[in-house]
């Protein structure tokens, strides 16, 4: 079944919960895409809870907002965990920048969705070294549905899967955006040299 068509059956219809991912680079469109799902869920008059980071400020401190500037009101937490809380009385539930979490978030939609709820996390899948970026790989095993969002290299114009840091640091997580990062394909990806 199409996401979309699945999109047409109201949360609670079969009595089960699900998980979606958006997986991708960075200014891939995840974010557009997590808030796009929201916004229809809003539309079917569904009680919805979005959550973020509190490490990612770049655009604002409580929305979720995507580099093409759309943008959606948030709750902004310390850790996985809280979301559990937060969500009780959500029917769908959003998560954004989801490689900023620890693994407690894989524990947290599993437990999200075994509670009928519809749990959508957008995230990198990747690092900016190519690397698999938990936990992301973990999420995208228990997914019922997966989205993989591509951008445009910015050297070739080809589709783009990898983050490329323009910056040296050798910290796994440095927040940021276009002044930090740029989209690559496979073939102008530049890994780091460890």
């Amino acid at each position: 079944m199409d996401i979309t068509e699945f999109e047409k059956i109201p949360q609670g219809t079969r009595g089960t919960g699900w998980i979606e991912v958006i997986a991708g680079s960075m200014f891939s469109g995840k974010t557009e895409e997590l808030i796009r799902r929201i916004r229809r869920a809003q539309i079917a008059k569904l009680k919805v809870a979005v959550f973020k980071p509190r490490i990612d400020t770049r655009y604002s401190v409580d929305k979720i907002v995507s580099h093409s500037d759309m943008s959606i009101p948030s709750i902004v937490v310390d850790n996985a965990k809280q979301i559990l809380e937060l969500a009780k009385d959500a029917q769908v539930v959003g998560i954004d920048e989801a490689q900023f979490f620890d693994m407690d978030l894989v524990d947290v939609c599993e437990q999200l969705a075994n509670e009928g709820k519809r749990v959508i996390v957008a995230g990198l899948d990747q690092d900016y070294r190519g690397k698999p970026f938990e936990p992301m790989p973990q999420l995208l095993a228990i997914a019922e549905y997966i989205t993989k969002t591509h951008a445009i290299c910015v050297v070739c114009g080809n589709p783009a899967s990898k983050t490329q840091r323009k910056i040296k640091a050798g910290e796994r997580i440095v927040v940021g955006a276009s002044d930090i990062y740029e989209a690559r394909c496979r073939r102008c990806f530049e890994p780091p040299e460890e």
